[in-house]
């Protein structure tokens, strides 16, 4: 692998990080056939290049289809079985039970099987587990539940793979069972008709990056076509249009921070086109509720959204967020809506004092020197809705996987962490499970959740260090602020957001461009609103353009904004379009600094 240059020559910038040239020598190459081949303008070019397309997938990128990206559904194992078998119960008018996970992907896959089921003239039962009482995926007492409820088929989404015991229950009880997750799976799976999941063992589909919300919309499809050959659609029951459906994928998608790359690109390029026609009541009172300013982007579903969905996952009913996203009067969903944002509001007090709690924390453990390979903090009081957020700040904060974990009072505890490009928590999870550290757990790469045994927290953060300390090592060595090009202030208006937004839609796998606006005067910086700074970054020629620091108020980055005011920097960020009280402007979103100028301050 070719080393990756410093960009501008930062080698430790505010935040302490090296700002390095996204693109080696043979990325740089690539940027540049990319825009002859294509007349594009160069920086285009060298976002797309930092993306590793190559330049005969260019058009593919610039515009994802699903005709275009989507094989077979029955590339993924098990899958021919699992149409056939919803597909008959949609023709025999059976109870069908559906079985999903109590996050967003969960939610959003649940919603989409139940409004194909609709369609096909059923209603089905949904179950979305409680968080604190019945804990992730399927169990044994909601199994016997729903047989009792008179369903014949059940149907598990985002949850299920590792489930052996409770789907031994629903096999005793008559059930059917089908499966569509994309969590890892062990080498024993659970008795059931069809696992459809492309990270078991014996998949082949090179699907694995998917999230469960496209692995069920890809199911419908599969289902969809068994019924059109049986002749099931009729003039009287239309064949549905499930491009319709790809509203419920994008939201699952981007909120379970699976990678935008392949076919989940294309699913959450025509998803955002599918919201921003506002058919759906339940989508509509949720971008309302979220003060959603403007056509819906990618970024709005991750912050805006999803949250939302979750809060009744979280903290509230577990179910409000398929409620909501299968309502279909008005008056109802904004009921629904409403509530869910109070949830979400409430949510955002209890994380931020526990933050602040797993912060200190990590600061004492962690120390001046800095050292241990992960972050692990716990303590009796926390909100065990709320610990896979704490994880994910301090995964941001220090740079390092991360784990927050509510205690009970006995000494157990259920916890989640997130991880770092490069370091797999969740193969480290399962392996803890294994040695008996864990009474259970599972997840993927990114993200895993843990239930700890009785006074085994010791133990598991010291298995964490050993098991993950060279991975870790490894990822922050060659960790560093990537730079996809520069720019002046005088370049930053509409037509550059225009371009930059063809490689959209931007998050986990198509990281938002980083620009670099080199030796710029800071001739403002202030505190605004919940701990942001506001800032104005000039250019020699005059040029000025509106900065935003979020969350940077007592962060290095705001302390450098500080004793920067008056002096030339290198400034590194995001552009964004800033809607205010019916205006329109171009705004950059501050990630870092560097003096372009020797000096002190305090």
């Amino acid at each position: 692998m070719l080393e990756k240059r410093l960009f501008l020559g930062v080698d430790n910038s505010a935040t302490g990080r090296a700002w390095r040239d996204r693109l080696d020598e043979r990325g740089a190459a690539r940027a540049l056939a990319i825009a002859q081949r294509h007349a594009l303008p160069e920086l285009l070019a060298r976002i797309i290049a930092g993306r590793d397309v190559e330049a005969d997938a260019v058009d593919t990128f610039l515009d994802p289809t699903i005709k275009r990206a989507m094989p077979d559904p029955h590339v993924l194992t098990a899958m021919k079985e699992a149409a056939v078998r919803i597909a008959d119960a949609a023709t025999r008018g059976e109870t069908v039970a559906i079985f999903g996970d109590y996050d967003v992907d969960g939610a959003t896959s649940a919603a989409l099987l139940a409004r194909f089921l609709r369609h096909c003239g059923i209603e089905p039962i949904i179950h979305i587990p409680d968080r604190l009482f019945e804990g992730y995926g399927p169990n044994v007492e909601a199994v016997r539940a729903l047989a009792e409820r008179g369903a014949t088929l059940l149907v598990c989404v985002d949850c299920g793979t590792t489930s052996i015991a409770a789907l031994a229950e629903a096999k005793t009880r008559g059930l059917d069972v089908v499966v569509i997750d994309h969590h890892q799976a062990d080498e024993e799976l659970p008795p059931a008709l069809a696992i459809v999941n492309p990270n078991r063992r014996d998949d082949l589909s090179g699907l694995g990056h998917l999230a469960a919300a496209g692995l069920t919309f890809m199911a419908v499809v599969a289902v969809n076509r068994v019924l059109r050959e049986r002749g099931f659609w009729q003039t009287d029951r239309p064949e549905p249009d499930l491009l319709a459906f790809l509203d419920d994928v994008a939201l699952g998608t981007v909120a379970d921070v699976v990678p935008l790359i392949g076919l989940n690109r294309a699913f959450v390029a025509k998803g955002l086109i599918a919201l921003r026609r506002r058919e759906r009541p339940g989508y509509v009172s949720l971008m309302d509720m979220a003060r959603l300013a403007g056509p819906p982007e990618a970024w709005h579903l991750g912050f805006l959204l999803g949250p939302r969905i979750n809060a009744g996952g979280r903290i509230g009913r577990a179910d409000l967020g398929v409620r909501l996203l299968l309502e279909n009067d008005p008056i109802e969903a904004a009921k629904i809506a409403a509530e869910l944002d109070r949830l979400n509001r409430e949510r955002q007090v209890i994380e931020q004092e526990t933050l602040a709690q797993a912060e200190a924390e990590a600061d004492a453990a962690l120390g001046l020197e800095d050292k241990g390979a992960v972050v692990v903090t716990a303590a009796e009081g926390w909100h065990p809705g709320i610990v896979g957020l704490v994880a994910a700040r301090l995964k941001e904060k220090f740079g390092r996987p991360a784990f927050a974990i509510a205690l009970e009072p006995g000494g157990g505890g259920t916890g989640s962490g997130r991880s770092i490009s490069g370091v797999d928590i969740g193969r480290a999870v399962r392996r803890a499970v294994a040695e008996g550290l864990l009474i259970k757990g599972g997840g993927h790469a990114m993200a895993a959740g843990v239930t700890l045994r009785k006074n085994a927290l010791a133990e598991f953060r010291a298995f964490l260090e050993a098991t993950l300390a060279a991975d870790v090592e490894k990822a922050r060595r060659a960790s560093g602020l990537l730079i996809d090009g520069a720019i002046s202030a005088a370049a930053a208006d509409g037509s550059l957001l225009a371009m930059i937004a063809r490689a959209a839609p931007f998050g986990s796998g198509n990281p938002e461009p980083i620009i670099a606006l080199p030796a710029h005067t800071v001739t403002y910086a202030e505190e605004v609103g919940q701990a942001h700074m506001r800032v104005r970054l000039k250019a020699g020629d005059g040029a000025a353009v509106n900065a935003i620091a979020f969350r940077a108020v007592g962060q290095k980055l705001g302390i450098a904004l500080r004793n920067s005011r008056g002096r030339q920097v290198h400034a590194a960020g995001c552009f964004a379009l800033d809607r205010w009280q019916g205006e329109e402007r171009v705004q950059f979103k501050l990630t870092d600094i560097a003096p372009a100028e020797p000096f002190t301050g305090q």
